[in-house]
């Protein structure tokens, strides 16, 4: 099989998430050369062959687009005078834009891989030189924001049937990128992987007097986090004893107001980001993990509890089916339904040890079949090399 040569993975923003930097490091650690672009938010060290052409201020950016406006002038005229007419069709911030491009043309990669569906029609432009476009599918910028802008929906019908290939995290999410025009023979569902020596499996855990509830993401409408308040008051009625927990919101206003709404201080607590070493920590002190969202890829942090032997409560949203079997390895509820996440919690607080030791074992074992580090590195690189064969 053809082997891609350069690799380049863009976020826009260096280092970049969990998931983007595990791939990363599978990718560079199977001998692959990577090349990164875009802002540099803070210093990182990489492999040897992972080349790192970024910026992090105005004068970074001026050195970039002199140094390069004199690159491509020289060795690639043509292909610079193709790409300026592109540049200037967008009749705004061309400068920025010049920062951005420039760098990919002159290295010009085998394989461009976008991370996020929102910048496509940023990027649809390197297929122009011959580079394959390979497009990320997860999370809301699949399932939520089309939906929620028409103009970004009628974008992706104009610009999903031009890209070389597609990557998504679950069955479900490949479903919705086909209603967008993406070819379902172009995707391949590719799991997210987990470095299980990180995650270490804690069967006996700790027993509290008072059950844990944690839930962990960003400040989002998307996240249901206002329907897990809802069930905490309706468990507080019932002078059920427990904490709730949600990491990554901060001062969210509009928590805290429901939470004094609800008079919930007490038993509800909101933090900031923190990271992933803490959210190990905290994952293995709850007893239950409670994803509420109304819509999810498969969310990352089910797939790190399920694998640490915590049990997970999920809403049935995205492709959470397809890690989850309710009442075997997690539980499952509808999206929306505060009262079925207590019926579920009082369900789970009443279960035998030896059943929840059953559910966690279940949990890990899917983790390890389905969702390995060395298997989603595996996936990538045949979706690379299906690219460059079959286009």
């Amino acid at each position: 099989m053809m082997q891609p040569k350069k690799i380049a993975i863009y976020s826009g923003e260096i280092p970049s998430t969990t998931f983007i930097e595990r791939l990363i490091e599978g990718l560079s650690n199977n001998g692959c050369k990577i090349l990164l672009f875009g802002l540099q938010a803070k210093k990182v060290t990489y492999p040897k062959n992972v080349s790192i052409f970024s910026y992090s201020n105005k004068w970074n950016k001026l050195f970039i687009l002199l140094k390069y406006s004199f690159l491509l002038s020289i060795f690639k005229p043509r292909e610079k005078k193709k790409l300026d007419k592109i540049i200037c069709n967008k009749k705004r911030n061309t400068t920025l834009y010049k920062v951005k491009y420039y760098p990919v043309l002159y290295h010009k990669p085998d394989i461009f891989h976008l991370q996020w569906a929102k910048s496509l029609e940023d990027w649809i432009w390197v297929r122009d030189f011959g580079i394959k476009l390979i497009l990320s599918l997860r999370g809301t910028h699949i399932t939520i924001s089309p939906i929620a802008d028409e103009k970004l929906a009628t974008q992706y019908r104009g610009l999903f049937p031009k890209v070389d290939g597609f990557h998504a995290v679950s069955k479900s999410i490949k479903k919705q990128a086909e209603e967008y025009g993406a070819e379902a023979d172009k995707i391949k569902v590719i799991y997210s992987g987990l470095h299980l020596k990180e995650v270490l499996f804690v069967e006996n855990k700790i027993k509290n007097r008072t059950l844990k509830i944690l839930s962990i993401g960003r400040s989002h409408w998307v996240k249901g986090y206002t329907d897990a308040l809802d069930a905490c008051a309706l468990l507080k009625k019932e002078n059920f004893d427990f904490q709730y927990s949600i990491i990554g919101v901060g001062s969210d206003e509009e928590l805290i107001f429901q939470r004094v709404q609800l008079d919930l201080e007490e038993e509800v607590t909101f933090k900031k980001s923190m990271p992933f070493k803490e959210i190990i920590t905290e994952i293995q002190q709850a007893d239950i993990l409670l994803l509420s969202s109304l819509e999810e890829g498969i969310a990352n942090v089910v797939l790190e509890a399920m694998a640490l032997g915590t049990i997970v409560l999920s809403t049935n949203c995205g492709g959470i089916e397809e890690v989850i079997t309710d009442g075997e390895n997690g539980f499952i509820i509808p999206v929306r339904n505060p009262k079925l996440i207590v019926e579920k919690i009082k369900l789970i607080a009443l279960l035998s040890e030896n059943n929840k030791i059953e559910i966690r074992k279940k949990a890990r074992e899917t983790i390890e079949k389905q969702h390995g580090f060395l298997e989603n590195c595996k996936g990538m690189q045949a979706l690379y090399q299906s690219v460059l064969i079959t286009n």
